[in-house]
């Protein structure tokens, strides 16, 4: 499974007593590929998300991202392998609004001692910002920041750390259409460049031809 970059193995997830239940008889995603997730609201985009990051754990069957079975993991290393190896672009951004746009997307370096904040780091992140309209605005707040700049931080502070896998939530639901082509173009230009998977959650049919393949998640269970 040297060539996956996400497995999912006969998994079954729910939220406690609620009717919600997800089932995703086999999924994969190579290296370097590019996929979206598409489905109605409440089918599971997130949460097939949040198991791939290895943020919610499944009641039967495994995941592996990057080659590791993240699900066998305790919720220490699984958090240790996400900031590591994982960008994630969440739908709700989870910046932290006293930080400044470039802190926020610096965080993962303060998050673990196995990525180093040097010199390359802090250039990548203000490059980030740059190319997505934000390179005068590196000092501001999050809590100044619109709407769709805080995607863009969010989208900046997943790439950043240059990870194998990115997983984006609508990453761009709240942008215009020229920023949309914008951050799009980002994603999937950092993606190649570092050979990683991408896999994004879109209710924005127009995007799909931008990737090699797309699937409705209810079509998953087998």
């Amino acid at each position: 499974m040297a060539d996956r970059a996400i497995h999912f193995d006969n998994v079954r997830f729910g939220y406690g007593d609620g009717d919600f239940m997800l089932r995703i008889a086999k999924l994969e995603l190579g290296r370097g590929e590019r996929a979206a997730v598409i489905g109605p609201s409440g089918s599971g985009k997130t949460t097939l998300l949040h198991l791939a990051a290895g943020i919610a754990v499944p009641e039967e069957g495994a995941v592996r991202t990057c080659g590791v079975e993240i699900s066998g993991l305790d919720d220490a290393a699984r958090r240790r392998f996400r900031i590591r190896r994982v960008g994630l672009v969440f739908q709700e951004f989870e910046l932290l609004d006293h930080l400044s746009a470039l802190d926020n997307v610096l965080l993962p370096y303060r998050l673990t001692r196995a990525l180093r904040l040097d010199d390359a780091a802090r250039a990548r992140a203000e490059s980030l910002l740059q190319r997505t309209g934000l390179g005068g605005k590196g000092s501001r707040r999050a809590d100044r920041l619109s709407q769709g700049e805080r995607q863009r931080v969010a989208v900046c502070r997943a790439l950043v750390v240059e990870p194998e896998v990115l997983l984006a939530d609508e990453p761009t639901g709240n942008l215009d259409t020229d920023n949309k082509g914008r951050i799009l173009d980002l994603l999937l230009g950092c993606a190649d460049e570092a050979g990683a998977a991408l896999l994004v959650v879109t209710h924005d049919r127009d995007l799909l031809p931008r990737f090699e393949r797309s699937f409705d998640v209810r079509e998953l269970s087998g």
